[in-house]
């Protein structure tokens, strides 16, 4: 571990931590995969754990004092075999990086990990859900969280969804991105052809007139079940309800119509996979 202290955040030595979006970072080692950033210390362990290669961290002075914290860079250490730099700076420095505020004193820059074939995920799983084209970091990480907490064998994203490794959304899901199985289908791939080769029974969740409450029995018979959630703004595309085996919905109340995406994901989670 190599300590190097920071006095200005525009040092090219944590340009990582500062230049770069989210898209450039996924780029970053092209076309050898790209970094992503992972933000307090509960987060950067659910990644050590995961086997995620961690590359540099940037520590607030005083949380580097943490004995937590000088507990994690020492496990950090094993992982990589090569000296990890360990930039610390005081907390007015590293306050002009926007959204620090949230991070509890570590910023980690990892190596992106290959994700599973979809076929080895579709084989190994039982409950699964795809999330179609949700775009809202938030809405992906806290619809991971609930996978975690309520039986969710695996996700499953189409290309135009959030990366759960992105900053924020690895942060709301509070590190269970790094936990729960996920992968992508292919762009423009027949994914819903997918599941029904694989043995699964798929459940769109949709506000359409064949929709059947989501506590019905028959749906629970099926012992592999594919639960697809869609973008805030249309909701499941035409086609991919139209190839499901159900359509479900949440009976609301008080002329709600429907729930966030995220909070439908957990009702739907508790209901069909968490019992």
């Amino acid at each position: 571990m190599k300590k190097t202290i920071i006095e200005d955040i525009t040092d090219n030595r944590v340009s990582i931590f500062t230049d770069y979006n989210e898209a450039q970072l996924y780029h970053f080692f092209e076309p050898n995969g790209g970094v992503f950033i992972a933000e307090t210390p509960n987060v950067i362990q659910r990644a050590l754990n995961r086997g995620c290669e961690p590359l540099a961290f940037l520590v607030e002075e005083k949380a580097f004092e943490n004995q937590n914290v000088q507990d994690l860079l020492a496990e950090a250490d094993t992982v990589n075999k090569s000296d990890i730099e360990v930039f610390v700076a005081r907390l007015d420095v590293i306050n002009k990086i926007t959204g620090f505020n949230l991070t509890r004193g570590v910023l980690a820059v990892f190596r992106r990990p290959k994700l599973p074939q979809v076929e080895e995920l579709l084989k190994n799983s039982h409950k699964i859900a795809i999330l179609e084209d949700v775009m809202n970091p938030t809405n992906v990480g806290a619809i991971f969280r609930s996978a975690a907490a309520l039986g969710v064998d695996s996700i499953f994203l189409t290309k135009d969804s959030a990366d759960p490794f992105y900053r924020r959304a690895a942060r709301v899901a509070m590190g269970t991105s790094f936990q729960v199985p996920w992968t992508y289908f292919d762009k423009g791939s027949d994914y819903v052809s997918q599941l029904h080769s694989a043995g699964y029974t798929v459940i769109s969740m949709a506000l359409k007139e064949n929709a059947i409450p989501l506590s019905t029995p028959e749906i629970k018979r099926h012992d592999k079940l594919a639960i697809i959630f869609g973008t805030e703004s249309t909701g499941i595309k035409d086609d991919t309800i139209a190839a499901s085996d159900y359509v479900t919905i949440i009976p609301m109340h008080h002329e709600v119509d429907s729930l966030n995406v995220a909070a439908a994901s957990a009702v739907t989670f508790w209901e069909l996979c968490g019992k």
